[in-house]
């Protein structure tokens, strides 16, 4: 299987050498396809000079910091164009683990279109977390789950991987939204086209080097959204389409 790890990047020089090391060394056949938002810390630059060093690494430069789903968008149109069988998201600051790459990846050879590293089933872990972060992560989830009829524990989860038999069905145009959003949109529109989902259980760390891209605003997005579509999917749409679906109406902007 062909994977591509989809890597956006915004001023992550003090991690860029080690995740994508490691990357390599846990999946080793795989892609991996920076995409950097105009660092001005020379991130691009440095992933350039490892990509040389490491083979298959490949810097997708984006002007300006134009949002995480964006990035992940871009990132799909590439591996798109270049035959890819499936693209892995995660995070460059290593809060994900890349020695999970494996497990993350292998369902999909099962014939499971969409992976999600999840926190919150058995065997997923969150150290060093307080207890009202958990309650407000958790709470989000449920309630999304709930409201959009989604059956996943951890929808907010950026480390997953998808089949790009999906990502084709996918009107990527219409999936607009960014941070925690984006991820429960992609859930949402993924389960809206019939992709059989599975999560794997992840250990996720705050991140030790660097500046965090979390914000209140982002949550905050991320509540009115999935309010929105659950909205939507509970009184229906004038229109009558699908999140995502090919004319389907997007989220408000």
């Amino acid at each position: 299987m062909n994977v591509l790890v989809v890597l956006p990047t915004y001023n992550e020089s003090s991690n860029i050498e080690r995740v994508l090391r490691r990357i390599r060394a846990a999946l080793p056949e795989a892609t991996v396809l920076v995409v950097d938002d105009g660092s001005p810390d020379g991130t691009a630059e440095m992933a350039e000079k490892l990509g040389a060093e490491l083979g298959a690494v490949d810097v997708l430069r984006r002007p300006s910091k134009s949002g995480l789903g964006g990035a992940y968008r871009d990132g799909f149109r590439w591996g798109m164009a270049r035959g890819f069988d499936a693209c892995v998201e995660m995070d460059a600051d290593l809060s994900h683990d890349p020695e999970a790459l494996p497990q993350v990846v292998e369902p999909l050879r099962q014939g499971y279109e969409v992976v999600i590293g999840s926190r919150y089933i058995p065997g997923g872990v969150i150290p060093n977390w307080s207890w009202h972060r958990r309650l407000l992560s958790r709470g989000g989830n449920l309630y999304a789950s709930v409201l959009l009829g989604l059956g996943i524990a951890d929808s907010t989860s950026g480390f997953r991987a998808y089949a790009m038999s999906l990502l084709q069905r996918i009107d990527l145009d219409r999936v607009r939204a960014d941070g925690y959003g984006f991820q429960i949109e992609m859930t949402y529109v993924s389960k809206q086209a019939g992709a059989r989902m599975t999560e794997v259980p992840i250990r996720f760390v705050d991140r030790v080097e660097g500046e965090s891209k979390m914000s209140s605003t982002i949550v905050v997005e991320a509540l009115a959204l999935v309010s929105w579509w659950g909205a939507r999917r509970l009184f229906g749409s004038p229109s009558g389409r699908r999140l995502g679906a090919p004319g389907a109406p997007g989220p408000p902007e």
